[in-house]
């Protein structure tokens, strides 16, 4: 058996079919006679189609996810935001309580997802969960700083938009972008090209000028208020904009590292999640739960923006594991164009100018800028 590239196979005898590829130089151990021409083995087209099929499937998987995260982050913030504002009669529900019943879904969710990815076998999840939770401990409490993390960063997303109005939220969010393209920098080594530095610096200007309030937002602004201060709302925003940056980079370097299901590691976040948030139910809202229950003031739309924040996670997982947090970030600046689009057309809350206009080319172009220069270049190095 010979393994020979491509343009020495002429007058060689070769007698065994394999083929090996490496990136500069397709390797190929072909079959023939020392009478004629070698032929291509059909194992090396098998491998060769195989592994064009598996890159096309993850290409398709990360847009799918990426889509799915929009209209996730979009519908989220409009729920989330109108359950904050709407008057009762009765108490408001608990956002500490929303979280945790938030993680309890997604906890049973990636059960489900692990049940399934095992053959619908009982035994063979148990074992899954047994080797990747109880018999790696310092794994797991790793996992325990994003977790921690991610928890607080949701408890204040729910004080942000308590506190300030839809247009300040949504632009001082958009910092998480930054946060995150430097921690991917500082902590996964990553290299962004200038084009993609400047596409960062394009979405945040039209990202701001999209959510740029307008002279009728100012005047009512006061009204849209709830209790609370606006200085405390934008110091939220700003902590859940670092913490979302850290904890989304952390926990991508875990999931890249490994090779266990990103649901067994979703498992793993969700208990030290519903941990943590337990334990800010208690300490923050411990006596009004003794009062009225830890399901107080829930209705059908408190159920949907749980529904939506469990959904959320899972959706943020898929995309880490098939693209990376920037483009999630840029998933999320495109939702904030829809949720403005929604807010006129359905709420009609929202009177669009040409500011809005500008701001919502600026983002487009910024997204294709990103994806452009973000595409991979062929390496012709030898694996």
């Amino acid at each position: 058996m010979y393994a020979l590239s491509v343009p020495a196979l002429k007058g060689y005898c070769i007698h065994k079919t394999e083929c090996k590829l490496s990136n500069d130089t397709a390797v190929m151990v072909l079959t023939g006679t020392n009478q004629g021409l070698p032929s291509l083995s059909p194992v090396s087209v098998s491998s060769e189609v195989s592994s064009i099929s598996m890159s096309s499937t993850t290409s398709q998987l990360k847009y799918v996810s990426l889509g799915v995260l929009v209209l996730q982050t979009t519908s989220l913030v409009l729920t989330m935001r109108y359950s904050r504002t709407l008057q009762s009669d009765g108490p408001r529900y608990l956002p500490s309580s929303a979280v945790v019943c938030a993680e309890v879904l997604k906890i049973v969710a990636c059960m489900l997802l692990v049940f399934k990815d095992h053959s619908f076998s009982v035994r063979a999840m148990n074992r899954v969960l047994k080797e990747e939770i109880i018999n790696k401990p310092l794994l797991t409490l790793k996992l325990a700083i994003p977790s921690g993390i991610y928890t607080l960063q949701n408890n204040l997303l729910y004080v942000a938009l308590s506190n300030l109005d839809a247009a300040t939220y949504q632009v001082t969010y958009q910092l998480k972008i930054l946060t995150t393209a430097l921690f991917s920098v500082s902590m996964l080594g990553k290299q962004l090209s200038i084009y993609q530095w400047l596409a960062l610096v394009i979405l945040m200007t039209g990202i701001a000028l999209v959510q740029w309030p307008t002279e009728v937002t100012s005047s009512t602004k006061q009204e849209d208020l709830t209790a609370g201060s606006q200085l405390m709302g934008l110091l939220a925003v700003l902590v859940a904009c670092f913490s979302s940056g850290f904890a989304g980079v952390y926990f991508e370097k875990i999931l890249k590292e490994s090779k266990q299901s990103v649901w067994v590691r979703n498992i793993q976040l969700g208990v030290f999640g519903l941990i943590f948030g337990l334990v800010g139910v208690f300490a923050y809202d411990g006596e009004r739960v003794q009062e009225n229950g830890l399901f107080q003031g829930y209705t059908g739309l408190t159920w949907t923006v749980v529904a939506l924040q469990a959904l959320g996670g899972l959706v943020i997982a898929a995309v880490i594991k098939y693209a990376d947090n920037i483009l999630k970030g840029f998933a999320t600046s495109i939702s904030i164009i829809l949720s403005t689009l929604i807010s006129y057309f359905l709420l009609e809350d929202f009177d669009p100018t040409s500011v809005f206009f500008l701001g919502a080319m600026l983002v487009i172009a910024a997204t294709f800028l990103y994806g452009y220069a973000s595409t991979p270049v062929a390496n012709t190095s030898k694996v």
